[in-house]
């Protein structure tokens, strides 16, 4: 068994296109109406979608700062790691591993398939959930074989997953009626901008994953801090330019109730107004693809690093000696995706482990403050006004954590629990058998 490292041979493109296209998926194509009707207003909901994304930037440039200081494989679990929360690392890895990872990968093959079947019918049920493990192995043997070429496929899949929104943008500007920005609101009703913002904030998660990558990235000091802070910008411009054409395109009162905004706005456009379901159908089969090769490229990087560690099964720590890839982590990720996909209301339920994962990105930026003490820290980015932008980074994904809590408080707690009681037996044991020659490097220095 090869037990070697990975390799950095990925490029900037590579990175960005990781970022972005992890970043913009099916949410899009729903949280348009979402942002509309929690701001109550066309201008509330625009601006709304802008602060979203500055709010974004914050976070980004703490996790520039902390890559560039420790630019491995792992992203937030080497972080807290570095900062002396060894049991709180752990964690993160434990519940990304069982009920965050796998599950959105499956999620998503399923969601490529619901909008085949619009085309096949035919792949529903049972033979639906073959082709979507299908989808996921055809992916999976892509990554598996070359990170490069991984790199590269995420590149033109990016690409081409843009376009469609492009096309959207021009033709909205082109055919807009701007009396829909003139929407008046019936007595009574409520905008809220604070509620605008919180709709967009899960549109805007995503340009983290490269971090999971930092140690197969070429000058990555270089790289990470420009792909992170382009990705934020390139998506809040283009959800922008989408909320406005699907403003202007859609009646404000009709937006406020659809469940399918794009769909409904491209309607109105001449020349794709008869096709618009399907339209939108191959725009999400595409955008879904982009973000489901992205998951499988990055999220095995994280148990590779824990294995690597000796807080994680030794085998995931495995390096294909050809591929120069973390095959076991890969294949094992990938197996429980695929057996997830044959119990999709499981997966289901697994989104309330979500609140765990938002606490700890919480402690992930507060790790700077404990990392800056660190002989070792030695970052070639530093984020300006580091003490204010670690608030607002703290402040946003507080707000994020606190929306989530308020939607499923009993079950996010249930999950939470559940994630400390079997993560920390299995951490102590780890720890046991095979910390001790880690316990140096993570000691924080006053």
């Amino acid at each position: 068994m090869s037990n070697g490292t990975l390799t950095r041979k990925l490029g900037f493109w590579s990175a960005l296109a990781i970022a972005v296209g992890t970043t913009i998926g099916s949410g899009i194509f729903v949280s348009t109406g979402d942002v509309a009707r929690a701001a109550g207003l066309p201008s509330i909901s625009i601006l709304a979608w802008i602060i979203g994304g500055v709010i974004a930037i914050p976070q980004v440039m703490v996790l520039a700062e902390l890559s560039t200081a420790y630019p491995q494989n792992g992203s937030g679990y080497v972080y807290l790691n570095k900062a002396g929360w060894r049991p709180l690392a752990f964690l993160y890895g434990w519940a990304t591993f069982w009920a965050l990872d796998p599950p959105s990968i499956s999620i998503m093959a399923l969601a490529i398939v619901s909008y085949l079947a619009s085309f096949f019918p035919f792949f529903s049920g049972f033979a639906g959930k073959l082709l979507g493990v299908a989808i996921i192995l055809m992916i999976t043997s892509i990554h598996y074989r070359s990170v490069k070429e991984g790199g590269r496929f995420q590149v033109i899949i990016t690409a081409v997953k843009i376009i469609p929104f492009l096309i959207v943008i021009v033709l909205g500007l082109m055919y807009m009626n701007f009396d829909n920005f003139a929407y008046t609101p019936l007595p009574g009703a409520e905008s809220s901008l604070i509620g605008g913002i919180s709709a967009t904030t899960w549109a805007y998660t995503g340009m983290a994953a490269i971090c999971f990558m930092a140690g197969e990235f070429v000058n990555p000091g270089k790289i990470l801090p420009r792909a992170l802070i382009i990705s934020v910008l390139i998506v809040l411009a283009l959800y922008t330019l989408l909320a406005v054409c699907v403003t202007g395109l859609l009646p404000f009162e009709q937006l406020m109730g659809s469940s399918a905004a794009v769909s409904d706005a491209v309607k109105y456009i001449p020349g794709l107004s008869g096709i618009a379901s399907h339209f939108v159908a191959i725009t999400a089969i595409i955008v879904i693809l982009g973000s489901l090769s992205s998951c499988i490229m990055f999220q095995p990087r994280l148990e590779y690093a824990m294995a690597k560690d000796g807080l994680f099964f030794k085998r995931f720590a495995k390096v294909h000696p050809k591929y120069e890839t973390p095959s076991f982590s890969i294949i094992a990720q990938v197996t429980l995706a695929c057996l997830l996909v044959f119990f999709s209301n499981l997966t289901a339920l697994l989104g309330y482990f979500t609140l765990i994962q938002l606490i700890i990105n919480i402690m992930d930026f507060a790790a700077v403050y404990k990392c800056r003490k660190r002989e070792d820290y030695k970052p070639i980015y530093r984020m300006p006004l580091w003490r204010v932008t670690t608030i607002l980074a703290i402040l946003g994904a507080a707000w994020l954590a606190w929306g989530t809590f308020t939607w499923a408080p009993l079950q996010g707690m249930i999950a939470a629990l559940i994630v400390i009681a079997t993560g920390l037996p299995v951490y102590y044991y780890w720890e046991k058998r095979y910390g001790a020659n880690h316990h140096k490097d993570t000691n924080v220095s006053a």
